[in-house]
């Protein structure tokens, strides 16, 4: 009689090491990634230079390190963050605390690229920013761009293409003459000018496959698309009321908080905020008193405007740099490049509230218990989004690549 019994084992041996066409080891990989997102929106906040870790979130008083800055108490009993941000620290039950991050990287170009694409610099590929995986991964929501940066460039798509780039504003609040006729030229007269270029550029593509023409053609198509979408008057400050913009402070910082916060709820999936000036080797005290007092309000009135509204539930803030500074203070008062251990501020998005993620040592200079890996918060990121970080991709000579790079999610995050 035929025995029917049929192994696990002797399944997947039968089926070649697959099942469904997806490899034995991609499911694993799959394994409980399928859960619903936490998160639909991301905020994220680049700090460029390497913002000190020691006088932001991880304070250490009492010790040889503890610089100029005392810790203050917050809204969560016994988290503590630096005095430069009073009005956040009332929000503090909103947000979380990474103090543990094991980076790699002291030097500013590898750690930024490491800190934004979750993959070390290599010579012969670019890999994406987190943000045009967003923008690969989740749909686009309304008319805007799925992923804007503000006051500065973000990381490139790399092989993720064209559409997966950041739409840039220069100033938040400032106008893009890009999306407008120029002076002079009517609204009829502009739109014949666009149809004339479409129809000699439909005629052009029918004889040129070149992907750059292509990619040309999707970026008019979306600029034109977005010029003709009411959704750009998020863009418009002018029209905020003055005690709005005094709250979150009428600086590009605050200008650009507050206008990250107008884009999501528009729909925009991924915002970047850029704001550079921590590569503090010299007087670290006073330019981080100045930081403090421009990005406070700005973060304090984002918070809780985002928790008001519902919409925090929904969008995930997150702040960076590419590395720490030393805790020794050096001869002309400052901090230098710090990579082994620095930290991470994190609200909203589905994440516990209130909750402090490892610790560096009693100065600050190593990870002490649980250290968090630069991939495992992309990973983090990428589970509140319900994408999946194993996911592969090809580049355009058909390498599969990870979307993240071997990163674990920090699943004590979430409730």
């Amino acid at each position: 009689m035929l025995n029917t019994t049929i192994s696990r084992r002797s399944l997947l041996g039968a089926a070649g090491g697959s099942i469904l066409g997806l490899s034995v080891q991609n499911l694993l990989a799959l394994a409980g990634t399928d859960h619903a997102p936490t998160a639909e929106h991301v905020i994220l906040f680049w700090n460029g230079g390497g913002m000190t870790h020691l006088d932001t979130w991880d304070p250490k008083p009492g010790r040889p390190t503890q610089g100029e800055f005392s810790p203050i108490k917050t809204s969560v009993p016994g988290m503590e963050i630096s005095e430069i941000f009073p009005e956040l620290a009332k929000q503090m039950h909103h947000c979380a605390l990474i103090r543990s991050i094991a980076g790699t990287n002291g030097d500013h170009g590898r750690g930024t690229y490491q800190l934004q694409t979750s993959y070390n610099a290599s010579p012969n590929l670019q890999h994406p920013g987190f943000g045009s995986v967003v923008a690969h991964e989740k749909s686009q929501l309304g008319d805007l761009p799925s992923y804007i940066s503000l006051s500065g460039q973000a990381p490139r798509a790399g092989y993720l293409g064209q559409t997966c780039e950041a739409y840039f504003v220069g100033e938040p609040g400032e106008r893009d003459p890009y999306l407008a006729f120029p002076e002079g030229i009517t609204q009829v007269r502009g739109n014949k000018r666009l149809e004339t270029l479409a129809r000699v550029n439909a005629r052009f593509a029918n004889s040129n496959k070149n992907e750059k023409f292509q990619a040309t053609e999707t970026a008019i198509g979306d600029a034109v698309k977005l010029m003709r979408s009411p959704a750009l008057e998020a863009f418009e400050l002018d029209t905020v009321e003055t005690t709005t913009l005094n709250r979150y402070g009428d600086s590009a910082f605050g200008r650009g908080a507050l206008l990250a916060k107008r884009l999501v709820e528009t729909g925009v999936r991924f915002v970047q905020v850029n704001r550079g000036g921590f590569d503090t080797h010299t007087a670290n005290f006073p330019a981080m008193q100045a930081h403090g007092e421009i990005m406070d309000p700005a973060l304090a009135a984002l918070v809780s405007d985002l928790a008001a509204s519902g919409m925090l539930k929904k969008t995930l803030i997150v702040m960076l740099s590419e590395f720490g500074r030393t805790p020794k203070i050096n001869k002309d008062a400052g901090r230098d490049h710090w990579a082994s251990v620095f930290s991470c501020f994190l609200a909203g998005g589905g994440l516990k509230g209130g909750t402090v993620i490892g610790s560096s040592d009693a100065d600050g200079y190593q990870p002490d218990n649980r250290p968090v890996q630069v991939a495992d918060i992309h990973a983090t990121l990428c589970h509140a989004l319900g994408i999946n970080p194993n996911k592969e991709v090809q580049t355009p000579l058909q390498r599969p690549m990870k979307l993240v790079d071997n990163g674990k999610p920090v699943m004590e995050l979430f409730a």
